[in-house]
């Protein structure tokens, strides 16, 4: 006689298993996958590097074979620098000390195209998976880490490419911008900083949701929050409390802050340039 239940149709050895069996099954394949990937990069550093530059030049490849996509993503930033920068400029008193909005929202746009390309890279992924394209990088001898890293090295560099717009945008308006050349790179290594963060973030809702749909709807959840909990378009002094208290956890914030220092003439950081970095390594 067939036992009812629960159990009905299952193999004896899952029937047997308790959940507690089960999870702790998972967690220990979990660790002994993280653990071979640890042993790995520890044993060929250099092979870890290479194998992630060429994921990260496969990926940068694909804006050769698709430029539109750099003019598509210069809209927005035109739409905020020129239409909101322009309309916010005439408002005494939002930006602090003696700098001009203008100049004071240029950085914050900066981040934000930033953030824009890099939380929504999560959908290459998922596209890459549902073409079968991931599997071939999974079965390679590369590590994995290589992958997420490769992946984060072209975010970056498709933030670079619109931090281009952003400043070329900014100096046709006016903006105070500093070209001394140790900025610019400052400026650069905090956009792959910011970028990288924000892209590894978007890759672990990607694994966890697996459709666009999904990802979707929760990068738009996520983008929203995250620009506007962030000292961007406004100073954290004009904030209420609770939104400036949120606003110290918001990795973003240290970005745009070590973006205005770096990038601007007049500009100033509020946490000092080695605390914001120590930050956005410690999100990292």
């Amino acid at each position: 006689m067939a036992k009812s239940g629960a159990n009905v149709g299952l193999p004896k050895s899952m029937a047997d298993r308790s959940v507690g069996q089960a999870l702790g099954d998972y967690v220990i394949q979990t660790l002994g996958v993280a653990a071979a990937e640890v042993q790995k990069l520890y044993h060929d550093p250099l092979e870890l590097l290479t194998r992630a530059v060429g994921v990260a030049a496969a990926e940068v490849q694909k804006l050769y074979h698709d430029p539109l996509e750099l003019l598509t993503r210069a809209v927005q930033p035109v739409l905020w620098l020129m239409l909101f920068g322009e309309v916010m400029a005439r408002v005494r008193g939002v930006a602090p000390g003696n700098i001009p909005y203008l100049d004071f929202l240029s950085a914050g746009i900066l981040a934000q195209s930033a953030l824009f390309v890099a939380i929504f890279y999560g959908i290459s992924a998922i596209w890459e998976h549902d073409l079968g394209v991931l599997q071939r990088y999974l079965v390679s001898p590369a590590p994995r880490s290589a992958l997420v890293l490769g992946k984060a090295l072209s975010a970056g560099v498709r933030a670079l490419s619109q931090g281009l717009i952003v400043y070329a945008l900014a100096l046709l308006l006016g903006v105070g911008i500093d070209l001394n050349p140790l900025n610019i790179l400052g400026v650069a290594a905090a956009i792959m900083l910011g970028s990288a963060l924000f892209s590894t973030l978007s890759l672990i809702i990607a694994c966890i949701v697996k459709t666009r749909e999904r990802f979707m709807g929760i990068g738009q959840v996520l983008t929203m929050p995250i620009f506007f909990a962030s000292n961007a378009i406004y100073p954290l002094s004009l904030m209420p409390v609770w939104l400036s208290t949120v606003s110290h956890f918001n990795p973003l914030t240290y970005e745009v802050d070590a973006l205005r220092a770096l990038m601007l003439l007049q500009g100033t950081s509020d946490y000092g340039l080695l605390y914001v970095r120590l930050r956005i390594i410690a999100r990292l």
